[in-house]
């Protein structure tokens, strides 16, 4: 005789305490039909349209790559990989430029085959940041033994929070088409986020070499991602040092100390990384461009202004509430599941279980921390690029995505306490699906007219930028060796002839490089 358990997804309890059911039919305890199958559908087909209409937009955003050429940055990195290669142009930013080791070699390795690379680049950024999220996603829900969603719902969660890291913010092109950019400020968030999937599978691991080699991967990613941005650096130490102090086995969070090890361990490599950076003789450099003012009063104060007035900028973005409506869907989801059949087969193992108190601290952290991390960056870049720092809106990148992570998970937990409440009649939660549901579409539309722009300015500098291209291209081939060329600005990056010496426009002198010639000129 076969006992029924609880498996690992979830608690199999109807809501009306019973056990059991007709695994097809969404019945109840008692024969009657409980609107379950009605509700799994309706959110099943909910999460199909609002993640449809989110991939469209990370399809466009990705085959916009075709349509990248080269501007500001592009220009001097052309030159330096063509002419010095992916060592070569490391040394360089050691030596010379910003000391970021690990940005270099990704450079110097994107644009060998001159800009293929970089039209590329896109198209791998929205899959690999779209197949991470679902995959934590999914590794959260099974350690929380939530049940599994539909993997209509949980692929709409990770296409909505990517269309919205791409596509709210004001500077979409920059973090998403411009190859510099995304480099610095969007590629380590997704390292991050792959390594900390690595460290989830070697957790769940029993084999030693697994949890080891877990450890020295956290450890030498820690070290190049000190040495690729310093934004996300400082972002990831501090929610690494406030995860690793969270999960010590004595607050109930975790079995044994690996957690706390892996978070050690990445903070050891991300300061060593920090360190190799900023004692370099490029970083060096660059501090002197914009020496750092004195730490005081009014410095601290107009540093708080600076961070104020970025949150504004993000706040006043309302489609950031996608990612809550997102999450609401999703605990929606969870709730219902709550009500399947539930699995045969052995129980689940015990697991620890954090103090009340623990908790409710776990539970409210991520806000501090975001305000920590975020105020971190903005310090930095006003140390870096002086009182205009903090309109660098590509470097948000690194805590915006556990914002919206954030954002999600807050909206789980309030649509699976919905979802449990709402044990009345089916209509009313089907009625929860449609407002998240459309809270969640008009978030994902409000992003069409940024996309829209986004293409026709990418598209229309592309056909004038090629026609340029095969002009100077021929006159160079016909012994020219100075030509004219007409700044074609997009994304609010630097072109040619933004400043009237042309000996402090570098920008003009790596394009002059990239074409063979001793000068460009204006038409």
């Amino acid at each position: 005789m076969s006992r029924t358990t609880i498996s690992e997804h979830g608690d199999a309890r109807m809501r009306d305490g019973g056990e059991g059911g007709d695994p097809g039919g969404g019945r109840s305890a008692d024969g009657r039909r409980d609107g379950t199958g009605a509700l799994r559908r309706a959110l099943s087909w909910t999460g199909l349209a609002v993640g449809a209409g989110a991939a469209a937009l990370l399809s466009v955003g990705a085959f916009l790559g075709v349509y990248v050429r080269p501007t500001s940055d592009d220009w001097c990195a052309l030159w330096k990989t063509r002419d010095m290669g992916a060592l070569g142009i490391a040394s360089d930013f050691y030596r010379t430029q910003n000391g970021r080791v690990t940005n270099a070699l990704a450079t110097g390795v994107l644009y060998t085959d001159d800009m293929r690379g970089p039209k590329l680049l896109p198209a791998a950024l929205v899959v690999a940041l779209c197949a991470a999220l679902f995959l934590l996603g999914r590794a959260a829900l099974r350690a929380l033994r939530l049940p599994r969603p539909p993997v209509a719902l949980l692929g709409a969660v990770a296409a909505v929070l990517a269309a919205l890291l791409f596509f709210a913010g004001t500077r979409p092109y920059q973090v998403l088409l411009w190859a510099p950019a995304t480099i610095s400020h969007t590629l380590p968030s997704l390292i991050g986020l792959w390594v900390v999937l690595g460290a989830v599978r070697a957790a769940r691991s029993t084999r030693r070499w697994a949890r080891t080699a877990a450890l020295a991967g956290a450890l030498l990613a820690g070290v190049a991602l000190g040495m690729l941005s310093e934004p996300f650096t400082l972002v990831a130490g501090v929610f690494a040092v406030a995860v690793g102090l969270l999960c010590l086995p004595r607050f109930g969070w975790a079995r044994d100390r690996f957690v706390s090890t892996w978070c050690a361990a990445a903070c050891l490599g991300l300061a060593v990384g920090l360190t190799l950076l900023y004692t370099s003789p490029g970083a060096r450099w660059r501090r002197a461009q914009h020496p750092q003012a004195p730490l005081t009063a009014d410095e601290v104060g107009e540093t708080f202004h600076d961070w104020w007035r970025v949150w504004q900028t993000v706040g006043g973005q309302w489609a950031y509430a996608g990612a809550l409506a997102v999450g609401v869907l999703l605990g929606l989801g969870l709730a219902a599941a709550r009500t399947r059949t539930p699995v045969r087969g052995p129980g689940p193992l015990p697991r620890p279980r954090p103090r009340s108190r623990t908790a409710v601290v776990a539970a409210c952290l991520p806000v501090p921390l975001i305000a920590l991390a975020s105020l971190a960056v903005v310090y930095g870049l006003r140390s870096g690029y002086g009182v205009t720092g903090w309109t660098y809106a590509r470097t948000w990148m690194s805590f915006l995505v556990p914002l919206l992570a954030a954002l999600c998970a807050y909206g789980t937990w309030l649509g699976l306490l919905a979802g449990r409440r709402l044990s009345g009649p089916t209509a009313a939660r089907i009625g929860a699906v449609a407002v998240a549901g459309a809270v969640a579409v008009a978030a994902t539309a409000a992003l069409v007219p940024a996309v829209r722009s986004l293409t026709t300015t990418t598209v229309a500098r592309s056909l004038a930028w090629d026609a340029q291209n095969a002009r100077i291209r021929s006159e160079v081939a016909a012994g020219g060796r100075k030509v004219t060329y007409e700044p074609l600005h997009i994304g609010y990056l630097a072109e040619p002839f933004f400043t009237p010496a042309y000996s402090r426009d570098w920008v003009a002198q790596c394009v002059s490089r990239y074409y063979d010639v001793e000068r460009i000129e204006r038409p």
